[in-house]
């Protein structure tokens, strides 16, 4: 085995991280019959050789040592070396199939499959299911015929099959066959539509093949490919399981000050966040997809899902409900409410999860409150005050995602979970997170904050520490009372240069005005702090806390003369709002950035530049405006609100305003819900001017 192996220079190849060197030896443990060097050495080919599925030199020269390991009936774990091939060669040839400049490896690695066809054919006939089921996918792409060979392959292999995970495949290979090889287009839709209707198929399989059906004729996507799906989803539902099959194992607990809890948790999320607990999850993805920005019938489907009584089927589901509010605009009220009511789900990562997709949908789940509302107080009532810190890890979460969604509304009967957490220790970086949006509790909320405030480690960065979230919950309370614990932070951090502290510290000083004003010597002396990011948080702070209007444009002049444009970005707004005079140095830079290569840059000296000189400068704000937000949706938010000031001289962006409120998908900053529903409301207002 591996004949030439070590003939080939893998040290003059490059893969993500710099010479191929070590791809033989990865090569050669991958066929060890230890466990543990055998799973080391995968990782580690898809760490470097492979990484994030990129297909560089080396990836593609390894085809061929690949398939030796796969072809040998002694690989102690063929399936997986069969997964690797026909990944592999799945993303060189959608890189092929986008507009760049081929890549030799791409094509090396898609002729290296298709070369070798009557080998992956042999594989999806292998006695080994895993085997099977990893190269099914390859007769839809490298069979390379003109089809017809692939039609016949795929569809004598679905009555061969008796597993549904690889039925599943069989119908997904035959619909990417249908929109890769035109030829054979008509041929593999007529048999799809024959799968949904098939007297002998399961009901698993005939919704697979509608909705493989539906993502080959997207223009039939609508109530009546829904319907169908629902009644399918109903016959499914009768065998479901109605408790769970799985358990996952909790999350480690950070057993050292290294590993912040919020980092664990974090990574438990992302971990969360891949999972996947239905065989039919992957089918109905694809069809929500084909149904795109219909909201209504996608709801309906939805609501079929949340209907199934195994926990697994709902999870997804939830998570399916997420990804349509998130992504599409349209009235999701009673999708919300859907979500809500599995909340009192018996099953607690159900409820969790509902708890989840609420909070990230926030700012549109306010029909969800009295819900919620009555959810954590049943817990609470259920298993007694201290339900936030409980031992059991799936409850915890669950009540804790509960609690911080409900004080995302404002709403007070988060308060005694939040002081349970605020008093006693346990997970309190999450009530951190969420204290602020409660204003009426700060005479219970000031104290406690502080005194996490005093004992938090500036040195951390923001993600990792605890000190920035605290400073924006005290910011948010607004009780002057917190002004001198502020201070005092803000002073140690700037003392022992820790930056992200410092800043955070200086934007919740800026927050109280003048309330704060007995920091203004200290906010003064870090204008000429050596780190960009402190100078200009700490201009921004000596504005708000009452300082002189020509001693700030002082300062801007100076970070100005030190960073060159870099300013405009940062504190071009600052300037607009305090106004001129302008020092021409700052004119002249506002004038040059509008040129600029990057949109931001443009964006905000074209703001600026109105809110300094207003009418006369209507044409090129304009322009400049309507260019980057042509270019770059998410500078939408900060155009519209330069719009909202601009009054009646915003009329010649009516039809840009008019075409943003008619897309069907979120967009603005970050194409998040918040700033979405948050531009929607902006553009609403400013076309109401006009009407």
């Amino acid at each position: 085995m591996f004949t030439g192996l070590d003939d080939i220079d893998w040290a003059s190849m490059e893969h993500a991280y710099g010479s191929a060197e070590e791809v033989p030896a990865l090569l050669r443990s991958m066929g060890s019959a230890d466990v543990e060097e055998r799973n080391k050495a995968f990782d580690e080919f898809y760490g470097v050789v492979y990484h994030q599925n990129s297909v560089y030199e080396p990836t593609a020269a390894s085809l061929p040592f690949l398939f030796e390991l796969a072809c040998d009936a002694g690989t102690p774990d063929r399936a997986a070396v069969v997964e690797l091939i026909v990944g592999i060669g799945e993303d060189a040839l959608a890189f092929l199939d986008r507009p760049y400049e081929p890549y030799p490896a791409w094509l090396d690695a898609v002729a290296e499959l298709r070369r070798r066809a009557d080998t992956l054919v042999a594989f999806t006939a292998d006695p080994d299911v895993c085997v099977r089921r990893a190269a099914i996918p390859a007769l839809a792409l490298f069979v390379d015929d003109g089809g017809a060979r692939a039609v016949a392959l795929l569809r004598d292999r679905l009555p061969a099959e008796h597993g549904l995970v690889e039925r599943l495949a069989v119908v997904e290979a035959m619909a990417t066959l249908a929109l890769r090889l035109p030829a054979v287009s008509e041929q593999a839709r007529t048999w799809l539509a024959a799968v949904v209707t098939a007297p002998d198929a399961d009901a698993q399989t005939r919704l697979a093949a509608l909705a493989q059906h539906t993502r080959c004729t997207p223009d039939s996507a609508g109530r009546e490919i829904v319907a169908a799906a629902v009644e399918l989803l109903e016959e499914i539902a009768i065998h479901a399981p109605s408790e769970r099959t799985w358990r996952h194992p909790a999350p480690e607990t950070a057993t050292t000050q290294d590993v912040p809890p919020q980092v664990v948790a974090a990574f438990d999320h992302l971990e969360r966040s891949t999972r996947v607990y239905a065989y039919t999850t992957r089918t109905l993805r694809t069809l929500h997809e084909a149904l795109a920005e219909s909201v209504a019938p996608r709801t309906e489907l939805l609501a079929a899902q949340l209907r199934s009584p195994d926990p697994g089927s709902r999870l997804d589901a939830i998570r399916m409900s997420g990804d349509l509010m998130k992504d599409w605009r349209g009235d999701h009220t009673p999708l919300v409410l859907l979500v809500a009511e599995q909340l009192g789900a018996r099953d607690r990562e159900v409820a969790a999860e509902a708890a989840a997709v609420l909070d990230a949908c926030h700012a549109i789940a306010g029909q969800a409150r009295e819900t919620l509302g009555a959810h954590v107080a049943a817990q609470r009532a259920e298993h007694g005050p201290n339900v936030w810190a409980d031992p059991d890890p799936e409850l915890r979460r669950a009540h804790q995602t509960a609690v911080c969604v409900l004080a995302r509304f404002g709403d007070a009967r988060a308060l005694p979970s939040l002081l349970v957490a605020l008093d006693g220790g346990v997970d309190a970086w999450r009530a951190f997170q969420v204290a602020g949006r409660l204003p009426q509790s700060a005479h219970v909320l000031v104290s406690r904050l502080c005194g996490h405030l005093r004992d938090a480690d500036l040195a951390r960065s923001w993600f990792e520490g605890t000190a920035p979230a605290l400073l924006d919950a005290l910011s948010r309370l607004g009780d002057a009372s917190a002004v001198p614990a502020i201070s005092d932070t803000l002073a140690a951090a700037a003392r022992d240069e820790h930056r992200d502290s410092t800043v955070a510290a200086l934007k919740a000083l800026a927050s109280f005005g003048p309330a704060a004003a007995d920091a203004l010597p200290l906010a003064r002396r870090l204008t000429s702090a050596p780190e960009t990011r402190v100078r200009i948080a700490a201009i921004e702070t000596l504005h708000a806390l009452g300082g002189d209007r020509d001693e700030v444009r002082a300062a801007i002049v100076e970070l100005a003369e030190s960073e060159g444009g870099y300013w405009i970005r940062e504190v071009g707004d600052l300037l607009g709002r305090i106004g001129p005079p302008v020092a021409p140095v700052l004119v002249t830079h506002l004038r040059e950035a509008l040129t600029h290569n990057y949109e931001w840059q443009r964006v905000h000296a074209a703001t600026a530049l109105w809110d300094l000189f207003g009418e006369p400068e209507t044409q090129t704000v304009l322009d400049t405006l309507l260019r980057a937000w042509e270019e770059n949706s998410s500078t939408a938010n900060h155009i519209v609100a330069c719009l909202d000031r601009m009054g009646a001289a915003a009329e010649p962006a009516v039809p840009t305003l008019r075409a943003a409120l008619a897309l069907a998908h979120r967009d603005g900053w970050a194409k998040a819900i918040e700033s979405d529903e948050e531009l929607q409301r902006i553009t609403r207002r400013v076309l109401a001017k006009f009407d």
